[in-house]
Formats: structure tokens, sequence, C-alpha cells
């Protein structure tokens, strides 16, 4: 499966699901997070993706670490639940099968 990850946009991009994953899971993946993505308010990770069909998500964490809770927050190695964003749920799809085909072919 093929994506990009470098210059995609994502204005008005919403959540469309959930992601069960490990932070290192994601980095192996869809490489490091660009912190150019992140808003260091809400979130501390995210990743911009567009899949070779045209299908654009976001992948990120969402008030649950160290940037929105300080010292309560979680480290983004602990991040275990993430949000998919995009334009239509096929973002979630695509997200889900990009991480399967991966460990599939790997």
């Amino acid at each position: 499966m093929q994506f990009k990850t470098e210059n995609v946009s994502v204005t008005g991009t919403s959540l469309q699901g959930y992601l069960d994953a490990n932070y290192a899971d994601l980095v192996e993946v869809f490489g490091m997070p660009n912190p150019e993505n992140c808003d260091n308010y809400k979130t501390d990770a995210e990743w911009n993706i567009q899949f070779s069909d045209g299908t654009v998500a976001t992948i990120y964490n969402y008030k649950d670490g160290k940037n929105y809770c300080g010292s309560d927050g979680l480290d983004v190695d602990d991040i275990k639940n993430w949000h998919i964003g995009g334009y239509s749920e096929s973002a979630v799809d695509m997200v889900k099968t990009a991480i399967e085909c991966y460990y599939l072919t790997s």
C-alpha cells in the first residue's frame, strides 16, 4: 500500500474513528510524526497521510499527553489510543489496512 506523509493538506478533516496501537508500531509503519503537524497543546504526535487513492488521514493523540495534561499526561511511547481524522470513514479503513499490510509483508 502506497502513501505519502510529506506535504499533505488536512484542512477540514475531522474525527472519523479510533485506533489502538503502540507509538512504536505507528513509527514503524508511517515514520516519525512530523512535529510541524502537532499543535503542542491538545496533541503530542500527529501523522498526516495521503494514500495513493487520494484518501487523506490523520493519526493523533488527543488531550492525554504531556502537552495537555502536564506531568500527569502520557509520554508518547505510552499512548495506546489514537484518533483517526479524515474526510470520511474510509480514512479509518485505509490506516488500519496499511498497518495490517505492513506487518503481513515484513
